[in-house]
């Protein structure tokens, strides 16, 4: 089972993304473990401190090396040979390609989530990755987790179902995009589905989808 464990200072934040959909089947199947270990647990003093003022000044909170680092070692107990992935927006892009490699890996991953200005710089002694899902900043890494955490565990083996589900998607190829698709019924408001996909012809379909995910490029 893979094991993927979270440090965040707000653990309900996934109370719903992973008690959902593709998630809770994966947990339900025992293919994956979702935790969170909560930093406040982690925090010093009666006040469970966890965030101080940066050293030269400057604006904002930065989270204290003491409890990050605490809390790292303890998800490292749970899972000795995890991964850790700190993330941030100076991290390296996230891709599909990439989400397949973590995909294949047979180890699991902490990752560690960000707020207010950022972490303490020493952090990265314990980190083996640094991530980010774009150019632009967030509040945390909490949402970045939940959308590195979701690409790789819909890529495991048994989760999505279908054999070829992951195989047909956009970027399945690291970069064209997925062809259209439609269902029933075949004329909805004066809008009909490509008459070739109702042809039965298996050579022409796959000549059409082939071709509208060169154009979506």
């Amino acid at each position: 089972m893979r094991k993927f464990q979270v440090i965040t200072l707000f653990p309900d934040m996934f109370t719903g993304v992973f008690g959902g959909s593709m998630m809770w089947k994966a947990q339900k199947d025992e293919i994956v473990s979702l935790e969170t270990v909560d930093l406040r647990q982690f925090g010093l003093g009666p006040r469970k401190q966890v965030d101080d003022t940066p050293y030269g000044g400057g604006d904002g909170m930065l989270l204290m090396i003491e409890p990050l680092w605490n809390a790292v070692l303890e998800a490292k107990k749970n899972d000795p040979g995890a991964k850790v992935l700190l993330m941030t927006p100076r991290g390296a892009r996230w891709h599909q390609e990439t989400a397949k490699l973590y995909a294949q890996a047979e180890h699991g991953y902490i990752f560690i989530c960000g707020r207010y200005e950022g972490v303490d710089e020493r952090i990265v002694e314990l980190v083996d990755a640094q991530v980010s899902v774009g150019d632009y900043v967030l509040t945390g890494g909490e949402l970045p987790a939940m959308t590195i955490i979701d690409s790789i565990v819909r890529l495991l083996p048994g989760v999505l179902g279908g054999e070829t589900s992951a195989e047909i998607e956009s970027f399945s190829d690291g970069e064209t995009l997925e062809f259209p698709q439609y269902t029933r019924p075949e004329e909805f408001n004066g809008l009909r589905v490509p008459s070739v996909l109702l042809s039965g012809h298996h050579g022409e379909i796959a000549k059409w989808r082939a071709e509208q995910s060169r154009r979506a490029e």
